[in-house]
């Protein structure tokens, strides 16, 4: 799995980069995003930290809006998972109402009143600036849903089934709340060490994306 996810990286090394402030016209509707952050190195050159994608048909870039730009941390588990870090890093004990979701109204009238809301704005523009500071990203463009989110847990797997490429001592990640993050060195907790790409599924892709 090694060698394999060595060629994975090299193949998305070569893809245009994005990083904040982005254009949104040269980002596919639909499609792939991998991160890579900031001081995270593996196979000689910068580290895959998340992989992520869309349901919903032409929704990619709403969706790294909500990662980049929206400060709602229950529309985006990528910048809940930001803000758990910082806060149990700081022992913040506002992780406690971080882990409110007030998506549901019945949610916001019982959680409320228990919420600093001055402190989660305040938590939100943190976990915003770390995102546009830290994160640059690629696209790999996929129409389809079904061979979209295939594709996306095999590179999720691929990567966290890697030993020669794990999480530096000064990742934030391991500061992380949740186990699987900390071991993976992925921002993700789903697609963790399944099927992952074979070799040559790898070249294929790889060749695709030569212009």
């Amino acid at each position: 799995m090694s060698e394999t996810c060595a060629q994975l990286h090299l193949a998305l090394r070569v893809l245009d980069s994005h990083s904040f402030p982005f254009d949104n016209a040269v980002i596919p509707l639909n499609g792939i995003y991998v991160l890579f952050e900031k001081g995270e190195t593996g196979h000689d050159g910068k580290r895959i930290v998340r992989i992520g994608t869309h349901t919903g048909q032409g929704n990619l870039r709403a969706r790294l809006e909500e990662h980049f730009l929206t400060t709602n941390k229950d529309r985006s588990i990528f910048r809940k998972n930001i803000g758990r870090a910082l806060l149990n890093r700081d022992r913040d004990p506002f992780l406690k109402q971080w882990e409110y979701d007030l998506t549901a109204k019945s949610a916001r009238e019982k959680l409320g009143p228990l919420v600093d809301f001055l402190k989660q704005a305040d938590t939100e523009l943190r976990v915003t600036s770390y995102i546009q500071e830290q994160f640059e990203f690629v696209v790999l463009s996929e129409p389809e849903k079904v061979s979209r989110l295939a594709l996306e847990a095999r590179i999720i797997s691929t990567v966290s089934l890697c030993q020669d490429c794990m999480a530096s001592t000064n990742w934030l990640g391991l500061s992380s709340t949740k186990d699987k993050i900390r071991e993976s060195g992925l921002w993700q907790v789903n697609k963790l060490y399944g099927s992952g790409l074979t070799l040559s599924q790898v070249e294929q892709l790889s060749a695709s994306l030569v212009p």
